[in-house]
């Protein structure tokens, strides 16, 4: 019993010696203390977190854009990227998650054709914190034609093919024209 609690107590010393070594503690300069400690954090939540902070950082902002000018065309000008459509098609579908060997889903051959649908704007309305604006409005129509494979490992290893899978997809383009004199303010005459 003795023997027992001696090699434990040295053990526990031997590791507390060998903490300093891996870098996390006792190092020169600012220091976060415990905090310090890296936790583990799975590839699905990280995978996650990035995906989700992509689509706030390019699609989920409203843009404000000038007043439109008498005589200028007022149709949007920009289709849906194809990153755009593939994340739209991968929230619809996921094909992500599998487990390799077990079950995996692939796509290949991928067409997108994309079609305006609508495209109109709405009367002039004030918005709190940005003024007299008007929303205009754009809807397109993508499908997504491509080549799905399931691989299934277990309980007897398949594969399954199809060949013409297709899947429609309906996107909105919106943003705010503003509207009147847009140099308004401090320096003008109101």
């Amino acid at each position: 019993m003795h023997k027992r609690i001696v090699t434990s107590v040295l053990m526990l010393g031997l590791g507390f010696a060998v903490l300093p070594a891996t870098g996390c503690f006792y190092s020169t300069g600012p220091s976060l203390g415990v905090l310090s400690i890296p936790v583990p954090v799975t590839p699905y939540m990280q995978k996650t977190r990035e995906d989700q902070h992509e689509i706030d950082l390019r699609y989920a902002k409203v843009p404000i854009l000038g007043p439109i000018t008498p005589g200028a065309p007022t149709a949007a000008m920009d289709p849906p990227t194809d990153h755009e459509v593939m994340a739209a098609l991968e929230r619809a579908r996921p094909m992500q998650g599998g487990m390799p060997f077990l079950h995996e889903v692939q796509r290949s051959n991928v067409r997108i054709v994309k079609e305006k649908i609508a495209d109109y704007i709405d009367d002039p309305r004030v918005l709190p914190l940005v003024g007299p604006v008007q929303l205009h409005h754009v809807h397109y129509k993508c499908t997504v034609y491509f080549t799905e494979r399931k691989i299934v490992g277990y309980p007897i290893p398949h594969t399954l093919l199809d060949d013409e899978a297709v899947e429609v997809l309906y996107i909105d383009h919106n943003h705010l024209h503003q509207v009147g004199d847009v140099n308004y303010g401090p320096t003008s005459n109101y």
